[in-house]
C-alpha cells in the first residue's frame, strides 16, 4: 500500500509538511504575535479584555516574579490549578518566557491524584484558585512545592468588579473550603512586585521541556507525557495549517474555549493556535451552566468553537442557542471523543456551520489527523493524518496490514512526545520501532481517511477524558468491605461511555450508595462508577488476575445500555 496515500485527499491549500523549526522556542512565537497584533483583544473572561500587549506585559511580570523574587531556574516545575480564567494564559505565558515547565493540573482533583501528581513531577511551585486549597493543605508537606501563589476569580476584573465576585464566590455562593496555607502569596501581590524586576530570557531550545502533560498513558496511574517547545510548536502550526482552509483569517478570528485549557485539546488548538494566528480567545469558565454559556456566546460573533461532543449535544438541546447569530461561525472542532453523527448534523443544520472530527492524543500534543473542512469531511471518521504526520496500522506482530484491515493505529511527526517522564519501562512499551502506539484499532481507505473500530486499551472514555480502570479499582480497593473489584467501560448515550464496577464483597452490608459516596471522596467526578454491580466472584487468568475483557463480555450478554 501506498505510505501516505491522504496526501492525494488534502484539500487544496493544505501543505504537506510544516516547518516545526520555525521558531526555536514558544516564547520566540509568543514575541512576535505580541509584537505583530499589539493593541488587538487577546483573551476574555467575564467581560474582561486583556490585550495582546497586556498579556506581553503581564505575563513578562509574573515570569520575572517565579524568576527573580523566588528564584525558579530554567527546567522547573510550576503546577498551574484553575479553570479557564484570565490568569491562566497570564500564568502559563510568564513561567514559559521565565524557561520553566509547565505542569497542568485538573482543578477537579482529589487531594490524593494532586500527591501522586505533585510528587512524581517534583513541582517546586503552583498557582492554585482559592477553592482548591484546602485539598493542597492536605498534602503539601508529601511534595516538593516551596512556593504557593493563590488567586481568586475575580482577581483580574477591575475595580468594584473583582471585589464583588471574589466576595460573592466566597461568602454568599461559599465555593472556598477554609484552609491554612500562611506562606501562600497572593496572585496580585506577585504580579506587582515582579512588575519592578527584569525578566532575564534564558536560552530555550525546541527540545526542551515546556509542560509535563499528565495522561494514563496505555493503563494506570497517571505519567507525565515530556511534551517539548518543539512538540507544541509543530502541533499548534499543523492545526493552524488545516485550519486555514477552513477560511481563517489573521488577526479577525474569535474563539471559544469551552473546554479546560489544562486539557491538552484547548491548550494547543485554542490558547496556543489563537497566538499564533492573533485571534481573539473567549474564556468560558463554566460551560455546565448552559444558561450562562450560551448568553455569553450571544456576545460574540464567534467564528470557531471546539468541543466534545457532550458540550456540542448541550448546546443543541438549548433552545436559546438556536436562536443565536452563527453568520460568522466558520468551523466546529471536535475531538477528545468520538463526534455522533445525530450531533455533527443538527449541528450543520443548526448553524450552517460543519462539526469537524479530529482525533489525537495527550502524548502528540494532541492532534494526529482531522476532517477536511472543505466540506469533504466525513461523519464516523477521524479525517486524514495532518501535515508533516505519518501513520501505519499494525497487527499483533507488528505488521503492517493492508486498506480495509484493523489494524493499530500507530503515528510519527515532530509533535509526538519524548517520552513519559521517569518511567523508560512504559516509554519503550508505547513505542514500537519510533512510532507511537497509541492503543486505538483503525481501518485506513485507500484515500486516507481513518476511521476508529476499536480500542485495545482498557481505557474508559467519559466525555472527552480518560479514566484508567486501574486507577478506579485501587481506589475502591481500599474500601475496607471490598475484596476484589474490576472496573470496565460500558456504553453511555450522553458521555460515549461510563465506568462499571464489579465487587466482590468483603462484608455483605456494602451497597450501591456505600460505594458511589466513597467514590465521590476519592476520585474526580468523571472518574466514578454510574454503574455498580456486585458478584460473588470475578474471572481471573491461571495467574489470578482479574480479566476484565471477560467481565466485559460477559456484561454484554446481560445487559443494555441506553
Amino acid at each position: 500500500m501506498s505510505s501516505q496515500p491522504w496526501l492525494d485527499t488534502y484539500p487544496d491549500g493544505v501543505p504537506q509538511e510544516i516547518d516545526a523549526d520555525k521558531y526555536s522556542c514558544l516564547p520566540d512565537l509568543f514575541q512576535e504575535s505580541f509584537n505583530k497584533n499589539t493593541n488587538k483583544p487577546a483573551f476574555e473572561n467575564m467581560g474582561k479584555v486583556l490585550s495582546f500587549s497586556e498579556v506581553d506585559r503581564l505575563s513578562t511580570d509574573f515570569g520575572a516574579y517565579l524568576q527573580q523574587v523566588i528564584g525558579l531556574k530554567k527546567g522547573d516545575k510550576v503546577a498551574i490549578q484553575m479553570p479557564n480564567l484570565l490568569q491562566y494564559p497570564v500564568v502559563m505565558f510568564g513561567a514559559l518566557r521565565a524557561g520553566l515547565v509547565i505542569v497542568n493540573t485538573n482543578p477537579l482533583y482529589t487531594s490524593g491524584e494532586m500527591r501522586h501528581q505533585f510528587k512524581d513531577s517534583g513541582a517546586k511551585a503552583i498557582v492554585i484558585l482559592a477553592n482548591f486549597a484546602s485539598n493542597l493543605q492536605e498534602i503539601i508537606a508529601e511534595t516538593d512545592i516551596e512556593t504557593v501563589i493563590i488567586t481568586e476569580i475575580g482577581d483580574m476584573l477591575p475595580g468594584f468588579k473583582k471585589t464583588l465576585v471574589n466576595f460573592v464566590v466566597k461568602r454568599v455562593k461559599k465555593m472556598v473550603p477554609k484552609f491554612d496555607l500562611p506562606e501562600a502569596i497572593p496572585f496580585n501581590k506577585a504580579l506587582n512586585e515582579g512588575a519592578g524586576y527584569t525578566l532575564d530570557k534564558p536560552k530555550i531550545e525546541g527540545e526542551d521541556l515546556a509542560y509535563l502533560q499528565y495522561t494514563g498513558g496505555t493503563t494506570g496511574v497517571s505519567k507525565g507525557a515530556m511534551l517539548t517547545h518543539r512538540n507544541l510548536i509543530a502541533n499548534l502550526m499543523q492545526v493552524n495549517a488545516w485550519m486555514a482552509h477552513g477560511g481563517l483569517k489573521e488577526g479577525q478570528e474569535i474563539f471559544i474555549t469551552a473546554l479546560p485549557m489544562y486539557h491538552i485539546f484547548a491548550l494547543t488548538c485554542n490558547a496556543l493556535v489563537s497566538m499564533e494566528i492573533g485571534a481573539k480567545n473567549i474564556l468560558i469558565t463554566n460551560p455546565r451552566d448552559m444558561k450562562g454559556f450560551v448568553k455569553e456566546l450571544s456576545k460574540h460573533q464567534f467564528s470557531v468553537i471546539t468541543g466534545v461532543n457532550t458540550l456540542f449535544n448541550g448546546l443543541l438541546n438549548n433552545a436559546d442557542f438556536k436562536k443565536l447569530d452563527f453568520s460568522n461561525l466558520k468551523f466546529a472542532f471536535g475531538g477528545g471523543m468520538a463526534v455522533q453523527r445525530f450531533t455533527a448534523e443538527k449541528w450543520q443544520e443548526t448553524t450552517g456551520a460543519p462539526l469537524s472530527e479530529g482525533y489525537g492524543l495527550t502524548e502528540s500534543s494532541p492532534v494526529l489527523c482531522a476532517n477536511p473542512l472543505d466540506g469533504n469531511g466525513r461523519v464516523g471518521y477521524i479525517g486524514l493524518p495532518i501535515p508533516s504526520t505519518q501513520v501505519i496500522l499494525i497487527d499483533d506482530d507488528g505488521n503492517e496490514v493492508p486498506y480495509g484491515e484493523k489494524g493499530e493505529l500507530c503515528a510519527k511527526g515532530p509533535q509526538v512526545m519524548k517520552g513519559y517522564w521517569n518511567k523508560p519501562e512504559d516509554t519503550k512499551d508505547i513505542f514500537h520501532d519510533g512510532w507511537l502506539k497509541t492503543g486505538d484499532v483503525a481501518v485506513m481507505e485507500a484515500d486516507g481517511f481513518l476511521k476508529i473500530v476499536d480500542r485495545k486499551k482498557e481505557m474508559i472514555l467519559v466525555s472527552g477524558f480518560n479514566v484508567y480502570p486501574n486507577e478506579v479499582e485501587d481506589a475502591i480497593a481500599s474500601h475496607p468491605k471490598v475484596l476484589e473489584v474490576g472496573a470496565i467501560a460500558v456504553p453511555d448515550k450522553k458521555s460515549t461511555e461510563a465506568v462499571k464496577v464489579y465487587i466482590v464483597r468483603s462484608d455483605d452490608s456494602l451497597d450501591e450508595e456505600e460505594i458511589k459516596t466513597f467514590c465521590r471522596e476519592n476520585l474526580t467526578g468523571y472518574k466514578c462508577p454510574k454503574h455498580v454491580a456486585f458478584a460473588e466472584e470475578l474471572p481471573k487468568s491461571n495467574v489470578g488476575k482479574i480479566l476484565r475483557r471477560v467481565i466485559r463480555e460477559n456484561d454484554a450478554k446481560e445487559n443494555t445500555y441506553n
